[in-house]
């Protein structure tokens, strides 16, 4: 048997209608895993699901009513992909107490409330593949990005921590961080003067393709990552190292 393969597994990936997560979505299929994505804009997400050869499902995982929703809709699944958009940006003494209450419904709670609704058919069927996709921002945080640096570093912990509960299960829980990819989020966070720089901090002297970081996602989500759990993976051509 192909360790890699994901044939007869069922896939949810969250914030999959662009991006990363639909980067991942994309490496999901290609091994084989019948794939389910979601979002809050329709219109963007059914073309996605449609070039993906997914299904789509829209919903808001910033609530715990869309949540509910979601895992109404889509049932059990085998592998679990969290992934919401990133909370605003702002250095720690501009952001504002709603910012920051928003930021902790849609970084943190939503990663809480998806293992809630999702990880009890995995413990039945005592096989599952729970990966968060965060930031860079978990260990070398960004002054403009106060949010995403307290909240995405939460998030890790808080799997890591399920990642100890689960372990003796069949069930992986893992996170995998980005560097700089060539992202809508990137586009708006730097300028092109900007990007020349990130490009330069990188030893690989560019920025990822989305579909280098799905790949990640994706072999987390195999049989082949079966012995890897509690890991907070970073995917970054070097980014840091130097």
């Amino acid at each position: 048997m192909n360790p890699f393969s994901l044939e007869g597994k069922k896939a949810l990936v969250t914030g999959a209608s662009k991006g990363l997560g639909y980067a991942s979505a994309q490496q999901l299929r290609a091994l084989g895993a019948e794939v389910v994505i979601s979002a809050r804009g329709r219109a963007e997400l059914e073309a996605a699901a449609h070039s993906l050869g997914a299904t789509a499902v829209v919903a808001d995982v910033g609530t715990l009513e869309g949540v509910q929703d979601l895992a109404s809709q889509v049932g059990a699944v085998d592998i679990l992909v969290i992934n919401a958009g990133g909370p605003k940006a702002g250095v720690a003494l501009s952001v504002t107490q709603a910012d920051w209450d928003a930021g902790y419904q849609l970084t943190f709670l939503s990663a809480v409330r998806l293992v809630e609704a999702f990880l009890p058919a995995m413990r039945a069927r005592a096989w599952g593949r729970i990966v968060a996709i965060t930031s860079m921002t978990v260990t070398r945080p960004n002054p403009n990005l106060v949010i995403s640096n307290a909240l995405r570093a939460a998030v890790t912990n808080y799997l890591r921590t399920l990642a100890l509960e689960v372990a003796g299960e069949n069930i992986t829980v893992n996170t995998v961080a980005p560097g700089f990819f060539a992202t809508e989020r990137l586009s708006s966070l730097y300028d092109e003067i900007q990007m020349e720089a990130v490009r330069a901090s990188v030893p690989m002297n560019r920025v990822g393709d989305p579909l280098e970081f799905g790949a990640a996602v994706a072999f987390l989500a195999s049989s082949a990552a079966s012995y890897i759990t509690g890991q907070a993976l970073e995917v970054n051509g070097g980014f840091g190292i130097r």
